[in-house]
């Protein structure tokens, strides 16, 4: 990697490192937040829906910022929007407002999320290819993903341990306090390299040809569409999993004010997600094809959630969190790599953003119906029942594979080349 390579890494690491930071601090504290503003598992997963939904909503509009405008002012206008919103949410908490306010204020948390998703990787790919990079993406993403698990088990333990000794509140106020920290340091190193934005002074047309060049380069495009298509259910199951965890550990360890308990199980995702972007390109190596780690993955994880949903040790469900989270973050960096190697420079945050709704969507329909699940089974049932949902996944990638596309095997740069080769 030349030194320019190597800078705008130190740039994309910079920024992941900071808003995952930012929003680590409520992620292990988030549902029983919700809880406690008097919500039922229903409502409160369906706030979460509400979230997901207002990704779906927004994820092309914002696709249209950040080509049309760049990708440095989509992660400026994500950072504020975040902070603003999640000041809501503080608010909400304060004055138990009723559940369609937090609908509300969660839908424009989902407009901040949107803001970074697709953006921020796709300025990542096409600084690195004009800085002359060539070599796979799975090591760089690898590493972002490792700064990012450091970064969610510093804020994750910390949120739990500050909430215990406050109140739920106070993680909220210390994320919006990093993001503005974020927009200052985004301000001043980031910039548009590689990548010319092609303004438009008609926004309504800019978001149709941007919808309509993410089913062009998106669905149209087979062994993209099927990727695509899987990430409803282990998207939508993933979030679900991840925030019930907070209340089932607690319900299994016995004491539902142990905050730091649901921090602990936060930071052990934290740590996995080390683990799995550092195990990314080595399992890679171990196999001739991206889409066999994908599968495995997906086929692991279900049935690591169906021997959850049947745990009733504390300990043991810790065990077996640590190893689910250690499965899909080793599979997360392979599918980014798998994805950005099938898409031009031109349509990658289009596409990538259009990838982000596919998985959102499955949210909005996934986190409401399992949430309902633990209202009347349990947490334990919920999981199990997710980890079969999970499993759906499956064909959509067996079918991508069967495209035989070279991404699929490849290490270096094919997202010029759409065609197909023989495995």
């Amino acid at each position: 990697m030349n030194a320019a390579a190597r800078k705008i890494q130190r740039i994309y690491l910079t920024l992941t490192l900071g808003n995952t930071l930012a929003a680590s601090f409520i992620w292990g504290i988030n549902t029983l937040f919700l809880l406690d503003a008097g919500l039922s598992n229903f409502e409160a997963f369906a706030a979460n829906a509400f979230f997901t939904a207002g990704m779906v909503l927004f994820e092309v509009p914002t696709g249209v910022v950040a080509d049309g405008w760049g990708r440095r002012v989509s992660f400026l206008l994500g950072t504020v929007t975040l902070a603003v919103s999640t000041y809501f949410y503080y608010l909400l908490w304060q004055f138990s407002a009723p559940f369609w306010w937090w609908a509300v204020v969660s839908v424009l948390l989902g407009l901040g999320f949107t803001f970074f998703s697709g953006a921020v990787e796709a300025w990542l790919v096409d600084a690195l290819r004009f800085s002359g990079f060539e070599g796979g993406m799975e090591a760089v993403l690898g590493r972002g993903q490792m700064v990012a698990g450091v970064a969610m088990l510093a804020g994750s333990v910390a949120g739990g341990v500050i909430a215990q000794a406050t109140n739920l509140g106070v993680p909220f106020l210390m994320r919006v306090c990093v993001l503005l920290a974020m927009f200052a340091v985004a301000f001043g190193l980031m910039r548009d390299v590689g990548f010319t934005p092609e303004r438009s002074t008609h926004p309504l047309q800019a978001t149709r040809a941007v919808l309509a060049a993410s089913i062009e380069n998106g669905l149209k495009n087979p062994p993209v569409r099927y990727v695509m298509l899987a990430a409803p259910f282990t998207f939508g199951v993933g979030i679900y999993v991840f925030y019930a965890l907070q209340p089932y550990l607690l319900e299994l360890y016995g004491d539902p004010h142990a905050y730091s308990v649901a921090g602990l199980a936060a930071a052990i995702v934290a740590g996995a997600q080390v683990l799995g972007g550092w195990m990314a390109p080595r399992v890679r190596r171990l196999v001739r094809r991206r889409t066999t780690v994908l599968i495995l993955s997906s086929v692991v994880d279900m049935v690591i959630l169906v021997v959850l949903g049947f745990t009733h040790v504390f300990w043991v469900a810790l065990v077996l969190l640590a190893l689910w989270a250690v499965v899909s973050s080793a599979g997360i960096p392979v599918r980014q790599a798998y994805l950005n190697d099938m898409i031009a420079s031109k349509q990658r945050a289009t596409v990538l953003s259009f990838d982000s709704l596919m998985g959102s969507s499955g949210g909005v329909v996934v986190q409401p119906l399992l949430g309902r699940a633990a209202d009347v089974y349990g947490y334990a049932a919920s999981l199990a029942i997710g980890g079969v949902i999970e499993l759906i996944a499956v064909p959509f990638l067996m079918a991508s594979r069967r495209q035989r596309h070279q991404a699929d095997q490849s290490n270096a740069p094919t997202s010029t080349n759409t065609g197909t080769q023989p495995a």
